[in-house]
């Protein structure tokens, strides 16, 4: 449980950047402040998939704003996230490199099963108790998120590639509001949402709730013109297209409770919802208060046990799913573990909180090193590489899978396919210790770590040594020949890995 007194949640989205503060008292979160500028990030992606320098400088000058609010708290009160517009991005890693630095905090780009998640937490704990079975839906600007679920449980959850501000400028590009752009942007969401019918059907949920900034915009404008608080319902998307069609264009919309950074991607908005509404048999849709951020603050108040556990189950799933051999996989972690703790000073000993983090993933990486085998022995690194890399992981953002994909990668083969990653922090530390394990374990036992010892021999960390007890080579000379062989690899690199007794 998270001991301080203020915590804050930061969401990148497609349209708008929010900052959500507040303080913890009895053990509940109460917002002391909330702030949201439309950033419109995601109508900033070019052709090619990247983002256009304005719309990184846009989002830079949001986060500078943010990043002067947050001065002050520690890394453990915030967490920060981006979704669909970043996770599309090619040039991600230039934006966030400098927002990390301008924000002050890391910003994790989240996949959409894992940005489901959050949504359906942040939206649960704010309803009642209840057994009944719950939709959630949440249109954003590039992605639509549905998550089914009882109580504070998610149970399914999926993320489609439709959002508003993308459908508003696919089928809406002059801002003009015709039945048959309509008509055809409400075709196209429903081609993209079609597969969510069997999942999502009308019989397995009781309440559909929808969540952030559609649901909102359409509900405000309900509201004005006399619809009950609180609900979106069939008739008043009907009424709310007539309202549109009859303004003919968004420059020329003139209707109560419309904000005005929302008439540029109403359209879009719109078309959505009614297909969701037509595709799931949808008629009234409650409007929920909790969104992803709360979903964060949510994960924050849990700290680590509950983020640990969630990972943990993550990576149980993936090796049942993927077949790996459990006792094998956790049999080279705890090897890994011992020596990269050497290596790094806490005596084989795992440490807590976040120095403990390293240790943890490097322990997940080996229980996952052989996931790829499933598709191929010979490469089984690469095709693991590759599936972590691609995968929808509760719990973790995308850096964070892709560092896994990196250990697995590498831990076996040459290292110069890693040469670009190796200025990542730590990573070639935990690299080492994962090799060496692979070679300790290759009998598939316990190996014989007596008396064996890895320790570092230069102040900047480049050159490593491994020392054996006496005899051991002659007990073991398989491993020493495999040891011997993974301290010549390493001489191709800038590291040195020199191997005595051995």
């Amino acid at each position: 449980m998270h001991m301080g007194n203020r915590l804050a949640a930061v969401d990148l989205g497609s349209n708008s950047f929010r900052l959500e503060i507040g303080r913890v008292e009895h053990g509940t979160f109460q917002r002391t402040e909330y702030l949201k500028e439309t950033v419109r990030q995601g109508g900033g992606l070019d052709e090619n998939r990247n983002l256009t320098p304005q719309a990184m400088q846009s989002g830079w000058d949001c986060l500078a704003r943010f990043g002067e609010r947050l001065a002050g708290f520690k890394p453990g009160e915030v967490r920060a996230v981006a979704t669909q517009t970043l996770r599309e991005a090619r040039n991600r890693d230039a934006f966030l490199q400098r927002a990390n630095a301008i924000l002050g905090f890391p910003i994790n780009v989240i996949s959409g099963r894992e940005e489901a998640r959050l949504i359906y937490q942040g939206v649960a704990q704010m309803l009642p108790q209840s057994d009944d079975r719950r939709l959630v839906i949440d249109i954003g600007g590039r992605s639509t998120e549905l998550i089914l679920g009882k109580g504070t449980t998610p149970l399914v959850m999926e993320s489609f590639r439709v959002g508003s501000i993308a459908w508003s400028n696919r089928y809406f590009p002059d801002g003009q509001f015709t039945k048959k752009s309509f008509a055809i942007a409400e075709i196209a969401a429903k081609a993209v949402l079609d597969e969510a019918l069997d999942a999502y059907h009308p019989s397995l949920w009781d309440t559909a709730y929808g969540s952030a900034g559609t649901v909102g915009a359409i509900a405000d404008v309900l509201v004005a013109a006399g619809w009950p608080a609180g609900v979106v319902t069939q008739d008043g998307l009907d009424w709310l297209l007539d309202k549109l069609l009859a303004a003919q264009g968004a420059d020329r919309l003139k209707i109560a409770g419309m904000r005005e950074d929302r008439k540029a991607i109403i359209g879009g908005g719109v078309s959505i919802m009614r297909a969701v509404f037509s595709l799931l048999g949808i008629q009234t849709l409650a409007q929920a208060a909790g969104g992803l951020r709360h979903g964060l603050i949510c994960d924050l108040l849990g700290a680590d046990n509950h983020e640990d556990d969630l990972r943990v189950k993550t990576v149980r799933r993936l090796a049942s799913k993927f077949g790996v051999d459990t006792t094998h996989g956790e049999r080279v972690g705890r090897v890994a573990i011992q020596l990269f703790g050497q290596l790094v000073g806490t005596n084989g000993s795992v440490p807590s909180g976040n120095n403990g983090r390293l240790f943890r993933k490097l322990a997940w990486a080996a229980q996952l090193h052989e996931i790829g085998s499933h598709i191929s022995h010979s490469d089984y690194h690469k095709h693991g590489a590759y599936i972590l890399d691609n995968a929808d992981a509760m719990g973790f953002s995308l850096s964070e899978m892709h560092r896994l994909s990196l250990l697995v990668l590498g831990h076996r083969g040459k290292l110069r396919k890693l040469e670009p990653a190796f200025d990542e922090p730590d990573l070639v530390p935990q690299l080492m210790a994962l090799r060496l394990a692979v070679h300790l374990s290759h009998a598939r036992r316990d190996p014989d770590l007596v008396g064996m010892s890895l320790t570092r021999l230069d102040t900047q960390g480049k050159a490593m040594q491994l020392r054996c007890r006496a005899g051991w080579a002659d007990a073991f000379p398989q491993s020493a020949y495999l040891l011997r062989e993974e301290a010549q690899a390493w001489q191709k690199t800038p590291w040195s890995l020199e191997i005595l007794e051995c």
